[in-house]
């Protein structure tokens, strides 16, 4: 691996770094609370931040805040894609109880996130890059596919994934948006964070190591590229890169073969591919480090480390072809495991922390460090207490922690609501009703990568933990929610296109396929909602006598809805007709 170039100025200085040394005085902060700087990015799997990951990629400015603070070893995301990983994070609240189901669906605008709270008592907020925690965002077709996820068909949503050099051997500032909004971060903290007399909170969002869009996959592309310079690739340690064990097609659990050939990944791949698309999402991730780096030498250049609190994490992580999968939505380690790294004024040196924690806890943790009180009705619980090795008695009156973790998964790529407890060496993961869909119990100290499925051969475990997670959430009531919310928010869509319905479904991201057999998958799409209908149609025709007029007309309107030409919605004419005959029969029988 070879060093030097620009950015190495960056880690001279870290490791040259004596808290407020050689920096002029500065307004100092109050003695009891800290700055904070949270450094989030997308999609880096957090077991590169400690061995053996760690061999495959030089990620100096990672290492630097291991050896000044702490690193969490079992960290994890309450729902392994973007925006309701977010809500999570921002909100201090599971997945279930934001009812963040997907990427279109998140927290309103006005929610009172822990940025708002240390704002309100007086701390300066600052925000910079990616937040997506809010509803309304991302493509049409990210959402369409999370609502049709239950449609008996099988549709290549993403493009192959797919490796692509740009730049030379001195090229550093790949992901220039990345860039600009780290040089603004770094801007903000000398030029106006420095001079502040009051203690600061500063947020960076970064999209790396995203892949990137794949402008051939349609409507808004998809993200299936790795792409790099040179510079980074250099970084990478070829021989040290694991290629992934697969199992056969045939014998995948069902969720995983839908996520694969969704993910267009069920196809031929040689060991060279699949290397190379580790290779090039390890070098995406040491850009990442760098613009952490950036963040760290402006707080040392200015005086103001030795003050202030940094967090670094991810919202998610990235599989990179193990399981057969790139992207992540899946509950594996390449996809739910992130990094999580803390180093600041109290924050114990050289530290890992094998306790399973995740991002909910982020919101009790700003709040701990600003001594502003917790609210008790967060699913998360504060880190300050392992990151000091205190009593959590002491600081909460909650108690301590619970000895498990909670993630989650509504959304894309996925034809089923996904639950996973992580406790001791299990992850237990179950899906759906729990009955339906078969669960998946792995063992991570015999089997760290996560091949063999002893559900069956530990049913004692499976319905220990199985009760353990229906007393923390109601899981197949909250699957069934979500089924109700798909089907609900597809038919408003479908209703807001009118005669371009046809037309846009076509030329979604899973354009390549559906225009093989528009009518194939439009049938298929009519069929799921038919059963709508049909329901609507059995509860209107099969009510008590009673029912009032107000509430058989809102069911009637529902029908209208759904018959209104053009809707190619087919209704179960016998079903209708028995459900009619039987409502006659009662009202005889009731005259």
């Amino acid at each position: 691996m070879r060093d030097g170039g620009p950015l190495e100025r960056a880690a001279l200085a870290l490791l040259l770094m004596a808290a407020g040394a050689g920096a002029r005085p500065r307004p100092a902060a109050p003695r009891d609370q800290s700055n904070v700087v949270l450094v989030a990015c997308d999609s880096l799997d957090g077991r590169l931040t400690f061995f053996p990951g760690n061999q495959t990629v030089n990620l100096p400015s990672i290492n630097f805040m291991k050896r000044h603070g702490t690193v969490f070893l079992n960290a994890y995301t309450n729902s392994p894609i973007c925006c309701p990983s977010r809500a999570a994070m921002w909100s201090g609240l599971f997945t279930h109880l934001t009812e963040s189901w997907n990427n279109f669906k998140g927290l309103d605008p006005d929610y009172v996130t822990w940025m708002d709270l240390m704002e309100k008592h007086g701390y300066h907020a600052q925000k910079f890059g990616k937040l997506d925690f809010t509803s309304g965002h991302h493509s049409v077709s990210n959402r369409v596919e999370a609502w049709t996820r239950d449609v008996n068909f099988l549709l290549r949503q993403e493009g192959r994934p797919m490796v692509k050099l740009t730049g030379h051997r001195k090229q550093f500032r790949v992901m220039e948006t990345d860039w600009r909004n780290t040089d603004k971060a770094v801007n903000w903290i000398k030029e106006e964070a420095v001079n502040f007399t009051r203690p600061f909170i500063l947020y960076l969002g970064l999209n790396l190591p995203h892949p990137y869009p794949s402008p051939y996959a349609g409507e808004n592309f998809g993200s299936s590229t790795f792409l790099t310079s040179p510079y980074w690739l250099e970084k990478v340690n070829y021989e040290a890169i694991k290629i992934p064990k697969w199992s056969a097609l045939s014998e995948m659990h069902r969720v995983d073969y839908y996520s694969s050939y969704t993910k267009n990944c069920t196809g031929e791949f040689s060991k060279e591919e699949v290397r190379n698309i580790r290779a090039f999402y390890y070098a995406m991730c040491a850009e990442t480090d760098a613009m952490l780096g950036e963040i760290i030498s402006a707080l040392r250049d200015t005086g103001l480390l030795g003050k202030t609190v940094i967090i670094f994490t991810a919202d998610h992580g990235e599989l990179a072809m193990e399981h057969r999968q790139f992207y992540k939505m899946s509950m594996y380690e390449g996809s739910s495991h992130v990094p999580l790294l803390v180093m600041g004024p109290g924050i114990r040196e050289q530290q890992q922390i094998p306790n399973v924690v995740s991002l909910v806890d982020i919101y009790p943790t700003m709040l701990d460090i600003a001594r502003i009180p917790v609210p008790q009705n967060l699913s998360g619980y504060s880190l300050i207490p392992l990151l000091r090795e205190k009593a959590e008695s002491e600081t909460s009156p909650r108690g301590p922690r619970p000895s498990w973790v909670l993630s989650e998964f509504h959304g894309c790529n996925v034809n089923s609501s996904v639950y996973m407890l992580r406790t001791g060496k299990w992850k237990y993961i179950t899906y759906s009703d729990g009955s339906s869909v078969p669960p998946q119990l792995f063992d991570l100290t015999a089997d760290p990568d996560e091949l063999t499925n002893v559900a069956i051969k530990f049913p004692v475990t499976v319905h220990s933990l199985d009760k353990i997670l229906r007393s923390i959430v109601n899981y197949p009531k909250v699957s069934s929610s979500v089924q109700e919310y798909n089907k609900q928010q597809f038919i408003s869509w479908k209703q807001s296109l009118g005669h371009n319905y046809s037309s846009v479904i076509a030329n979604l991201r899973w354009h390549q396929d559906w225009l093989k057999d528009q009518k194939k998958y439009e049938n298929a799409i009519d069929k799921w909602l038919g059963w709508v209908l049909v329901c609507a149609f059995l509860q209107m025709n099969t009510m008590a006598p009673m029912t009032s007029r107000s509430k058989m007309q809102v069911i009637t309107k529902k029908v209208v809805l759904l018959f209104r030409p053009g809707s190619r919605v087919v209704c179960n004419t016998q079903s209708s007709t028995n459900a009619i005959k039987n409502k006659r029969t009662t009202k005889k029988k009731m005259k």
